[in-house]
């Protein structure tokens, strides 16, 4: 039997087609990769995508969102916190960081509002479980144990929200976010000061507890803005004498740090 003679040129088109198929393959396998990460829902990106809403002061994210809500929370449960200090504090400097409470809160609590009724934003009307905890803890304590109480829960609670202004200061769009951001950094560094000043403040106990449980990202959507009523101003359990509109202290008014009791 004769053989058959083979094709000129077959094993050269075969080798061009084994090459072809082998970079096609390593192009797919690069590609894929990349199309997968940009259609992963958890990336910072998409996270502040699909929260995002349109506003006529900027574009409007779920971490602008969540802020005002927790300026407002902050208010419910600081304000009447302050007041009680303004009775229950057994030394001038607790009862001052009292009235601070109060006198900041008033202010930003009207700030939120504002910015919630423009932004058609829903605001909560009582605090959270763990404020209600805090006011719980402060309304149980008496005495030297009432102020140590007090500085610590409180100064804990502001250390723990100053991070959060400040991140939302960096990244807001939004021009009315912006500018209660400025407020509540201005407010909260001088709460910090003043309740430092008590001389109560445990310093190592707060960085335990502040690198212990260090808030988690805020990456959570509450719904879109829509319609709303303003939930009216947080009320004191009785009226405070230092309830009136607040204009933030500049840093040098704060008082001067007071000797640590014995």
């Amino acid at each position: 039997m004769r053989s058959r003679p083979p094709v000129k040129g077959r094993g050269i088109f075969t080798g061009t087609g084994i090459i072809i198929t082998g970079l096609t393959a390593t192009l797919v396998a690069l590609l894929v990769p990349i199309w997968s990460y940009a259609d992963r829902s958890d990336t910072g990106l998409s996270v502040l995508n699909a929260g995002t809403v349109a506003t006529p002061y900027g574009p409007l994210s779920a971490l602008d969102r969540e802020f005002v809500e927790k300026v407002r929370l902050a208010g419910l449960w600081e304000l009447p916190a302050g007041q009680q200090a303004e009775q229950k504090g057994t030394t001038q400097a607790v009862r001052t960081a009292g009235e601070h409470l109060v006198e900041g809160h008033t202010f930003l609590d009207a700030r939120a509002r504002d910015v919630a009724s423009k932004l058609g934003l829903a605001l909560p009307n009582e605090p959270n479980e763990q404020q209600k905890q805090w006011l719980t803890t402060l309304d149980q304590a008496q005495g030297v144990d009432y102020d140590r109480r007090f500085a610590n829960i409180l100064r804990l609670a502001h250390g723990k929200v100053f991070s959060v202004v400040a991140q939302v200061r960096a990244s807001t769009q939004n021009s009315l976010v912006r500018a209660l951001a400025d407020d509540a950094n201005t407010t909260v560094l001088d709460h910090i000061k003043i309740l430092e000043a008590t001389g109560y403040v445990d310093f190592g106990a707060l960085a335990r507890d502040l690198a212990g449980n260090s808030a988690p990202p805020l990456v959570s959507s509450p719904a879109p803005p829509g319609p709303t009523t303003d939930p009216g101003p947080v009320v004191p359990v009785t009226p405070s004498p230092y309830a009136t509109i607040y204009t933030p202290p500049s840093a040098a008014s704060s008082p001067a740090p007071v000797p640590v009791p014995s």
